[in-house]
């Protein structure tokens, strides 16, 4: 059975991949440009997720969801297991958001043009004045329900188990007195983790937790709490393997 998914992914799975994330940059590129960067920079990417996990046979499950509430916008952080974290939360968790991410990955073709459209945060750590004008965007960004998406290791995992949290996106969280909702992914890990080079077959799965809101006042206590609590969140929901 192993042996004939291998075969499936290579033959079957990549080259249906490839061409639906082509159009999916294509048409998040085209859609922005036109008008409705809101629609066209959330709509295509979530089909795009949600046809990705159909067509290499992922089941995949979401706990949690009454966690939230669809009006309030909330910054979401999950661990960062593998490449398929992506496909999961941007396909299954069912909100509006903007991708946090690094600066670098603007370069990729297609991919980063069509993120740069979609009105995704690229962050850029060079100096504090770039900080400044990456928080002033957020700012502009995260409105009328708009969330923000970051995986604070700011890596994927190299044994399964989580790595310590970066502060930028709980940085922007105090800064903006926004609250967060921490997440924990299962079963990425399995499928394809950062040293692999073929996909596993094995379910997904999004557990939602609880809301952490902040302590009504921004300054390192605040930001120390938001950091604590989300590991801990987080790590509560792991498979015991990776605890």
């Amino acid at each position: 059975m192993r042996y004939l998914y291998i075969v499936y992914q290579i033959c079957i799975g990549l080259p249906i991949f490839i061409v639906l994330t082509l159009l999916t940059a294509l048409t998040t590129m085209v859609g922005c440009w036109l008008g409705n960067g809101h629609f066209w920079g959330y709509y295509p990417g979530k089909i795009w997720s949600q046809l990705t996990c159909l067509v290499f046979l992922l089941p995949v499950k979401v706990e949690g969801r009454e966690n939230i509430d669809h009006h309030t916008s909330y910054v979401f952080l999950a661990n960062h297991q593998g490449a398929f974290d992506i496909f999961l939360i941007y396909g299954f968790l069912g909100r509006n958001f903007k991708w946090m991410m690094k600066k670098s990955l603007r370069k990729i073709p297609f991919v980063g043009k069509a993120c740069e459209s979609a009105g995704f945060i690229f962050v850029d750590k060079s100096n504090p004045r770039s900080m400044y004008k990456t928080i002033k965007y957020a700012e502009r960004v995260l409105t009328n329900g708009t969330s923000l998406m970051v995986f604070p290791e700011g890596r994927r995992t190299f044994t399964g188990k989580m790595n310590e949290f970066k502060k930028g996106a709980f940085f922007i969280a105090d800064q903006l007195q926004m609250p967060v909702v921490p997440m924990t992914i299962n079963g990425s890990f399995e499928i394809f983790p950062r040293t692999g080079k073929l996909l596993s077959r094995h379910p997904l799965t999004l557990t939602i937790h609880k809301p952490i809101y902040p302590i009504g006042k921004k300054g390192t206590e605040n930001l120390e709490m938001l950091m604590e609590e989300s590991y801990k969140s987080i790590a509560s929901g792991l498979d015991e393997k990776y605890k």
